[in-house]
């Protein structure tokens, strides 16, 4: 596993001289990762990320477009021919409908090159022409991410803390019940095998629509044509003493690390390490609304994420022989919109506390990290209703289970986070003063003039802090 380990690093080494020198002397790339968690936007937040880059009306905030510099923008087939392309097209054409939809969600991985015509400023500004850069957009869904931190735990560490972890949830009680009652000891039996691990993914999901962050392995979600492999087929069970060979603990075993070789560690090589900039997106709000444990789970979530990162600066040298390091990682609290602008602040305060710990490991090693909170498509509109002689601060949009229109107040977001980590932390069930609304909204319909993207909040001053450097 050594020889294996020095091998890969050595091919990276060789790939990352390739993209280095080319990068260097030739047309430069940006290779931006896109993940988040689920129900987080990620799609959404593509298309409109180079709706916007397009045509660029609503992009004050990148310094390179109100500068003027920014001369075209347009796509290109993706350097990657193994990867399939992100349906950019299709995806604009369900927001933009005249019936309006949100596009399906991320199950896999996929790419898109956006390149744009850059003049350059300050003393460059008059000695080169305009130069081309390249973006490449990496979307792949948020549960792979955490599975990287699979990669150094043994199936027993990860058995261990996954059963401590959901020991009293509700939506795991009939799965701990069932791993409670097997004999690991016992001969493998593949239905023993099967069911166990069909008793887990229930519990995946039911978790993660529950609010919960921490979902894996992430296949166990998103299988693919991995669906009824024994690569697949395992389970957390219960500590057993010296387990016999050929065992149903050691067939979990053998399984578990088979993961991580031939799932987790390919996603690691091939595409991961490449990447530049990091954006994740998060529902926060979800988690709010989910309660003080989803909120302790997304924090725990973030760190773990943090921690799967080679976070620092991207020197010449550093890429020749260490390979590529994450430059700059972006926290994105998404759907702001369902918030009046007066509690953006507070939502964004409460994904840097959320952050807090896993960012400064990050600074600490020479990368970027913020946090903002974001609409990568606004859906609402604001308006102050009148209720029990005060003003209440309300958004105003189409309800996506009914299609009526609706104003809606979410409540008040703390001033201090802390009001919100500190019950999260020590265990509580539920808010002890408050009750954290929040409702599902269709896109908005909306008509684009000539050089608008669609609308959105914060989106260019993502972009600015994501890519603004390297234009």
């Amino acid at each position: 596993m050594v020889i294996s380990a020095i091998a890969d690093t050595l091919t990276r080494g060789i790939e990352n001289v390739a993209d280095t020198v080319s990068g260097a002397f030739f047309e430069p790339a940006i290779r931006l990762g896109v993940t988040g968690l689920a129900r987080s936007g990620k799609t959404v937040f593509i298309t409109s990320l180079v709706a916007n880059l397009m045509n660029r009306g609503r992009m004050p905030g990148l310094l390179a477009e109100s500068e003027g510099r920014i001369l075209s923008a347009y796509l290109q087939p993706q350097p990657d021919d193994t990867l399939p392309r992100f349906d950019y097209e299709s995806h604009l054409g369900d927001l933009t409908a005249l019936d309006p939809r949100w596009p399906d969600s991320t199950r896999t991985i996929s790419e898109l090159r956006l390149s744009l015509k850059v003049r350059p400023s300050g003393l460059l500004s008059g000695l080169q022409g305009p130069r081309t850069i390249h973006l490449d957009i990496v979307d792949y869904p948020g549960e792979w991410l955490l599975d990287l931190g699979l990669l150094d735990k043994t199936y027993d560490q990860w058995s261990e803390e996954t059963l401590k972890r959901i020991e009293n949830r509700d939506t795991a009680q009939d799965y701990l019940a069932q791993a409670r009652a097997e004999d690991a000891s016992a001969p493998l039996e593949e239905p023993r095998a099967q069911s166990l691990a069909a008793g887990f993914t229930a519990y995946l999901i039911a978790a993660r629509q529950a609010g919960f962050s921490d979902c894996t392995p992430g296949r166990f979600l998103l299988p693919g044509d991995l669906a009824g492999s024994p690569v697949l087929t395992f389970a957390p069970l219960p500590p057993t003493r010296n387990p016999p060979r050929k065992s149903l603990a050691r067939e979990m075993e053998r399984r578990f690390e088979a993961y991580k070789s031939q799932v987790v560690k390919p996603f690691f090589r091939d595409h991961f390490a490449k990447i530049d900039r990091q954006i994740v997106l998060v529902d926060a709000l979800g988690a709010i609304h989910a309660g003080p444990q989803a909120v302790e789970d997304m924090r725990q979530a973030m760190s773990d994420i943090l921690s799967a990162f080679r976070p620092g600066k991207n020197a010449f040298l550093s890429q020749l022989f260490v390979g590529k390091r994450v430059e700059k990682i972006l926290f994105a609290a998404t759907k702001a919109d369902h918030l009046h602008h007066t509690q953006h602040a507070r939502l964004t305060a409460i994904m840097e506390a959320l952050t807090r710990e896993a960012r400064d490991r990050a600074q600490y090693s020479g990368a970027k990290t913020s946090a903002i909170s974001i609409a990568s498509l606004r859906a609402t509109v604001e308006e102050m209703r009148a209720h029990q002689g005060s003003e209440l601060a309300c958004v105003r949009g189409t309800l996506l289970d009914s299609g009526k229109q609706a104003a809606f107040y979410p409540g008040e977001l703390p001033v201090d986070p802390t009001h919100l980590l500190g019950p999260a932390r020590d265990g509580a069930e539920k808010w002890l003063d408050q009750d954290y609304q929040i409702m599902r909204f269709a896109p908005a319909k909306f008509s684009l003039k000539p050089g608008e993207g669609p609308p959105h909040i914060r989106l260019d001053r993502a972009a600015q802090f994501l890519i603004g450097d390297r234009l």
